[in-house]
């Protein structure tokens, strides 16, 4: 399994939004970095990840699951960008900020930390764990 950050505007699509599509997921769609789109390619069922509310918040508010994977994203006609569907797991008890992830010496080398611009990220395992335990987030994989 894989671990991954996704960044999202509350103000264009927020955790409420997510959690509102039930296990059915949404699309994770209108990606137009090279970069994200690769990531979103090494996705596979059930890889966790962060929701992320960028802007004003900065924090990880949720986890969510990729329960589909890269498909053609539905919100342009050029085949360029793909896209996978993600689910709400559960909301963070504790909402993680970006300056505490700053803070923590052991996420130092965390994408998060050194690019905020990418909206899709990779989270390594002892990230993943790190910042569960400072949400308080009990996760199970």
């Amino acid at each position: 399994m894989a671990y991954w950050l996704f960044k999202s505007e509350p103000s264009t699509w927020s955790w409420d939004d997510q959690v509102a599509k039930g296990d059915a997921g949404e699309e994770w769609d209108g990606v137009r970095n090279y970069q994200a789109r690769n990531m979103m390619r090494q996705m596979k069922l059930g890889d966790l990840g962060f929701f992320y509310h960028s802007q004003k918040d900065k924090e990880i508010v949720g986890v969510v699951e990729v329960c589909a994977e890269i498909h053609p994203d539905s919100t342009t006609d050029d085949a360029r960008w793909e896209c996978v569907d993600i689910k709400a797991v559960a909301p963070m008890p504790n909402p993680v900020t970006l300056a505490m992830c700053k803070e923590e010496p052991a996420l130092k080398d965390m994408v998060l930390v050194n690019n905020t611009r990418l909206s899709v990220q990779p989270v390594t395992e002892a990230e993943w764990s790190y910042i569960c335990k400072l949400g308080g987030y009990s996760h199970k994989g």
